[in-house]
C-alpha cells in the first residue's frame, strides 16, 4: 500500500524513512515527496567511443565525462540526449519499506524523462538517487540545480526483509553519493571469468 502524506510524516517522525537535508514543506505531496536536481552530471563521450560493450575492459564510467553545473547556471538538455544525474537529497530506508521513484508531470508534458526502468528503491537503501534523465522533445531543455526533478512514493512491505539492500551480495549502488554509470559490465565481465 502506498504511504499516505500523513504516514510520510509519521515514518519520518519515526526514522523509517531518513531524508537529508531536511524536506521543507512545498516538497511534500499528498502521497509523495518531491527531490531536487544536483550539480553533478555524468555524459557519455560518444564522439570519442563507438559504442558501448560490456565485456570490455573499459569500465562505463571511462566512457562519460563529469559535469559540474555551477547555482544558478543551467545544464542544457539536448534533444534525444541520455545523461545521469543525482539528487540533493539522500534516501535511506528502514529494512521493510520500499521507495519508487517518479517523473513530475509538469517535466513529463515537456519531453523530460527521469527514469528509464530503475524506480525501485530496495528496502535497506541508503544513498543518493541516480537519475536517468533523457529528453524526448524536439527542443534543448535548460534543467537547473535545486529545481524539484521527481518524486518518490513509499510502501509499507509486508514483513522485514531478510537481505536489505545493504547487506545485498554485489551491492553495486549503496552509499552512492554522485551519479554512477551502470556497473552491469562487472556482472559480465565475473561471467566471462
Amino acid at each position: 500500500m502506498v504511504l499516505s502524506d500523513i504516514d510520510i510524516h509519521r515514518y519520518l517522525a519515526e526514522g523509517k524513512i531518513r531524508v537529508t537535508p531536511e524536506l521543507p514543506p512545498e516538497q511534500f505531496g499528498s502521497c509523495s515527496v518531491d527531490f531536487r536536481l544536483g550539480n553533478e552530471f555524468n555524459v557519455f563521450e560518444h564522439s570519442r567511443y563507438p559504442y558501448i560493450d560490456l565485456s570490455s575492459k573499459v569500465a562505463l564510467e571511462g566512457l562519460m565525462r563529469r559535469v559540474l553545473v555551477e547555482t544558478g547556471e543551467p545544464f542544457i538538455l539536448q534533444p534525444r540526449e541520455f545523461v545521469l544525474a543525482i539528487t540533493q537529497e539522500k534516501l535511506e530506508l528502514d529494512d521493510d519499506v520500499l521507495g519508487r521513484l517518479e517523473g513530475r508531470s509538469s517535466l513529463g508534458r515537456i519531453g523530460i524523462i527521469v527514469h528509464g526502468t530503475a524506480g525501485l528503491f530496495d528496502p535497506g537503501w541508503s544513498g543518493r538517487a541516480t537519475l536517468e534523465l533523457s529528453n524526448l522533445g524536439r527542443m534543448p531543455v535548460a534543467l537547473y540545480p535545486g529545481m524539484r526533478i521527481c518524486s518518490f512514493t513509499f510502501e509499507q512491505v509486508s514483513t522485514r526483509v531478510s537481505v536489505p539492500y545493504y547487506k545485498k551480495p554485489g551491492n553495486k549502488y549503496a552509499e552512492q553519493d554522485a551519479p554512477l554509470a551502470s556497473r552491469l559490465d562487472r556482472e559480465v565481465n565475473e561471467r566471462n571469468r
